[in-house]
């Protein structure tokens, strides 16, 4: 790229910038490429510090949709709501990109959400001459599906319309080599390279005085961990998931797991009361729309072994929660098959093995089972890995201590070595 920052790259998602970890990676990678980078999206959670604070980095905020659970409309409500938050962000979008942003030379557009950004990013990229790069997270169509049903006729046109609108962009990324595949061989989409999600700098184990520090801040709030030290030899297991809470992941499966490791875990006490019983706290990290949903679920829980508790960390408090803790948890469906979480990501470069939900092949490119974690596809098989894992906690775990040896393996390439060696040589083309 140019050593006089003149080339000028836009990165634009229609989602709340603080919470596009991906997004804002993309940013700071480009401007320590010598690029001039205009981030948009929508106002909400913080921004990274690194990314408030650079000085090639320059954000633009849009208005938050004024519906934030529109998960909870019947279908056809749901559907007009869907056509007129379209038209809105239509018209937001496009006065962002046509006069607030300088003018770029490439244009990076995460999907999903396809509608209607896909339209409007191409015609901005073919109305100011810049380059599209679509970054594929997963396909929009296919969230859309869990609200209306695979067979709905809005699902297949927006299928349609997804399909139509890549095809027009100069360059993709995606975030597997499974969905590399689905673009390549069933999408007909030419320059198709993998980024894969890897943790940054900031996440990794956290030394006993970092863990000290941060409990002392959280428990301020008097209902989490009451007198927990994490330098007790009789610690209870920590145990962290981190969600959007959105329909693409079941906590109930959580839930019912927790239930069941319960009563394992009592049965095992009734049975030898000569030995201790571990303690597991379940900390789910994060905002969403479902959150409330499954805080009364949580609320009528009565478990004496198995805790599960909800919470909102700061973009420094999370990283330094993951290195704390002694297992990662994800839900994560994925509607399309096709995504990787970067929360597991995350998890490995902390050094945290996961248990994850096994929704298809595409998941053995990140999690490898009985090495650097564990798949479940029901809740009796988590409940029964989570016993596995913790009944002679803290003093005798054999193979969780196993699964953390191989889990930091995963996180070994940091996000701007891969972004490097991945996503660099397409920008370097576009620039040519």
């Amino acid at each position: 790229m140019s050593h006089h920052r003149k080339f000028r790259v836009t990165l634009a998602v229609l989602g709340d910038i603080g919470r596009s970890p991906r997004m804002q990676y993309h940013a700071l990678a480009l401007a320590s490429s010598l690029a001039e980078v205009d981030l948009v999206g929508y106002a909400g959670s913080a921004l990274q510090r690194a990314v408030r604070e650079h000085a090639h980095i320059t954000c633009h905020l849009l208005s938050p949709p004024f519906l934030q659970r529109q998960h909870r409309l019947p279908r056809l409500v749901f559907l007009g709501y869907a056509v007129l938050k379209s038209l809105s962000q239509s018209c937001q979008l496009l006065g962002v990109l046509l006069f607030s942003v300088s003018k770029p030379q490439v244009i990076v557009l995460q999907n999903p959400p396809a509608v209607p950004t896909l339209f409007i990013a191409w015609l901005v990229a073919r109305l100011r001459a810049a380059k599209l790069v679509i970054d594929w997270h997963n396909f929009g169509y296919t969230m859309f599906a869990l609200k209306m049903g695979q067979s709905h006729p809005a699902v297949r046109l927006a299928r349609w319309y997804e399909h139509v609108m890549g095809r027009r962009a100069d360059a993709h990324l995606c975030v597997s080599h499974a969905m590399q595949t689905e673009l390549r061989q069933n999408w007909d989409l030419q320059n198709v390279s993998v980024l894969y999600d890897r943790p940054a700098a900031v996440f990794a184990p956290t030394p006993l005085l970092g863990r000290q520090e941060l409990f002392r801040r959280l428990q301020q709030d008097a209902s989490f961990l009451p007198g927990y030290r994490p330098e007790a030899r009789d610690r209870p297991a920590l145990i962290v998931s981190s969600t959007s809470w959105t329909a693409d992941e079941d906590f109930s499966i959580l839930l019912e797991a927790a239930s069941h490791c319960d009563t394992l875990f009592c049965r095992r006490a009734e049975q030898r009361p000569d030995r201790s019983v571990p303690q597991l706290y379940i900390l789910i990290t994060g905002k969403g729309p479902l959150r409330e949903f499954y805080e009364e679920q949580i609320a009528r829980l009565r478990l004496r072994h198995v805790h599960v508790q909800t919470l909102w960390l700061t973009a420094e408090d999370y990283p330094l929660l993951l290195g704390a803790a002694d297992l990662g948890l994800c839900l994560h469906r994925s509607s399309s098959g096709l995504d990787l979480p970067m929360k597991i990501a995350d998890m490995f470069g902390s050094g945290l093995p996961v248990c994850a939900f096994d929704y298809g092949p595409c998941l053995t490119e990140l999690v490898r089972h009985g090495e650097n974690g564990m798949v479940f596809s029901t809740s009796e098989q988590l409940a029964n890995q989570l016993y596995e894992l913790f009944q002679g906690f803290p003093s005798e775990a054999p193979l969780l201590a196993h699964l953390q040896s191989k889990a930091s393996e995963g996180g070994r390439i940091r996000w701007l070595e891969g972004w490097q060696r991945e996503a660099q040589p397409v920008f370097e083309r576009l620039a040519a």
